[in-house]
């Protein structure tokens, strides 16, 4: 009995139970609620393919689907004074920081990088909304500068996709004078006669959107971004109205000027290349794969890789 209960039963049940399926293989929509297979989204830059809803997407994600190849390198990006004004809420600000950093992986809300997309060579940066909240600090403000010094070095126009719930509180006044630093930033792409192009994601809000968020030569959104400096809910609160339907989403400012183009995240790099080569004067640029940039050391043939069999010598 002792060998059947102890080893005959929990064979049979190991062959026969039910395995459980891992839970990151499918992914639920926040829009429609339909449970997507992860490669599914994957292959679709993280939008639902029942409904086209946008869900969250980090830098280094978007960059890889943006640059050609998936190739592109970091932008140093110089690092502010840790915690100047010793801000303490709930938590201390050094700990939200290392909680923030240890859950996305990255150092800072923004990142920075170079590449080609289309053949054409281009300078990039974008905001991590899952890093609190995407907010505006002084290091991104650092970021922003950093980027634009980078593209009037290079002479290449700068590409910048914004996700922020506003300025860092942390920070006080210090994060608000980002606001003007990076309208300096944004000056010196203009004196310089380079492109400067903004793609405004879900949500730009708050100190964003009245600074370098608005300033572009050309403003493209997502689908359904919100875009605003206050809430609505802010607004109906303030002004007790009910809002119109949509409003301060991505359709409703292009209906009203204060958008160039509403487009899908499948679409963007192709709109994106359109777009730069169209300001920097080049033809367009040519459809289909493209080989790996030139500045970049090309895989070895096989014959490179493998040296030539030697004729063994004659005894």
């Amino acid at each position: 009995m002792n060998w059947i209960n102890n080893y005959v039963r929990p064979r049979i049940n190991s062959i026969f139970s039910r395995r459980e399926t891992p839970e990151n293989l499918w992914t639920k929509c926040d829009a429609c609620g339909t449970m997507l297979f992860h490669r599914e989204v994957s292959e679709n830059i993280n939008v639902c393919t029942n409904c086209g809803h946008h869900m969250y997407i980090s830098p280094r994600d978007r960059f890889a689907a943006l640059f050609d190849g998936g190739v592109f390198s970091s932008v140093k990006v110089p690092a502010p004074t840790p915690d100047p004004l010793h801000f303490r809420d709930q938590k201390k600000y050094p700990d939200r920081l290392r909680a923030a950093q240890k859950t996305t992986e990255e150092s800072e809300a923004m990142l920075v990088a170079t590449g080609e997309i289309g053949r054409t060579p281009i300078v990039a940066c974008a905001q991590d909304f899952s890093f609190m909240a995407g907010s505006m600090g002084m290091y991104v403000g650092n970021a922003i500068i950093a980027a634009a010094e980078e593209a009037v070095k290079l002479k290449r126009p700068l590409i910048l996709f914004s996700a922020a719930g506003g300025a860092r509180m942390q920070e006080g006044i210090l994060s608000l004078m980002q606001m003007p630093r990076t309208t300096v930033a944004v000056q010196m792409l203009k004196e310089a006669d380079l492109p400067y192009i903004v793609v405004l994601t879900h949500p730009t809000t708050g100190g964003v959107t009245a600074s370098y968020a608005m300033l572009g030569d050309v403003h493209i959104a997502e689908p359904n971004a919100l875009i605003c400096f206050a809430g609505p809910r802010v607004i109906e609160q303030t002004i007790r109205e009910k809002l119109p339907e949509g409003f301060q989403r991505a359709e409703y400012l292009l209906d009203h000027g204060m958008l160039d183009r509403v487009t899908p995240r499948p679409q963007m790099r192709d709109e994106l290349i359109t777009i730069t080569r169209m300001l920097l004067k080049l033809p367009p640029a040519v459809r289909g794969d493209l080989p790996p940039p030139a500045d970049l050391p090309h895989e070895l043939s096989e014959t490179e890789a493998e040296p030539e069999a030697k004729t063994p010598a004659k005894k």
